[in-house]
């Protein structure tokens, strides 16, 4: 391989050498440079074997170190949930309580309304058993004195035609 390499130096002198004009040789001298960077490519951008062993070193460190990070991140989730949980285990409990108590005083309430009620439906029952007592008494009196007026004026009536009769009678016996 060495020969090649060489004829083509050989070659690049052997052009300078031929070139006319200085611009000709800047061009020869170019094109030589072109060809080596293709050729051999810039060092920094080759990977040597200690670049990589660090590279990779750095890398499984960054990664052990995200993976603690996930752990920690994990635990702490761990720990937010049940704290929710047992923050949403205590709001349950105290609605419960609070209901619980509501429903008591709802039931409690309902009793006094029904107390209410059935002394309103007493006092209801003994004003209507006055009322109707009243208005048997005076249906009874009315009644009573209905009957009065009707026996006095059947008496009444009855002397009349028995006076009526007697009249009659007397008239009879009389002509």
């Amino acid at each position: 391989m060495a020969a090649p390499e060489t004829a083509s130096i050989i070659d690049l002198y052997d052009s300078l050498l031929a070139a006319k004009d200085e611009r000709s040789r800047a061009r020869i001298i170019a094109n030589a440079f072109e060809r080596l960077e293709d050729r051999y490519p810039e060092i920094k951008d080759m990977v040597t074997a200690s670049g990589l062993r660090e590279t990779e070193l750095r890398l499984q460190k960054e990664i052990e170190q995200t993976r603690l990070r996930i752990e920690e991140v994990r635990a702490e989730l761990g720990r937010d949930i049940e704290q929710v949980r047992a923050d949403l285990s205590r709001d349950i409990e105290q609605v419960r309580a609070d209901l619980s108590r509501e429903i008591e005083q709802v039931r409690l309430r309902i009793e006094e309304v029904r107390s209410e009620l059935g002394k309103e439906i007493e006092q209801i029952r003994a004003d209507l058993s006055k009322d109707i007592e009243k208005v048997r008494s005076d249906l009874t009196k009315e009644i009573a004195l209905g009957n009065q007026k009707v026996l006095r004026w059947t008496t009444a009536l009855m002397f009349a035609q028995l006076a009526a009769i007697f009249a009659a009678l007397a008239g009879v016996y009389f002509m």
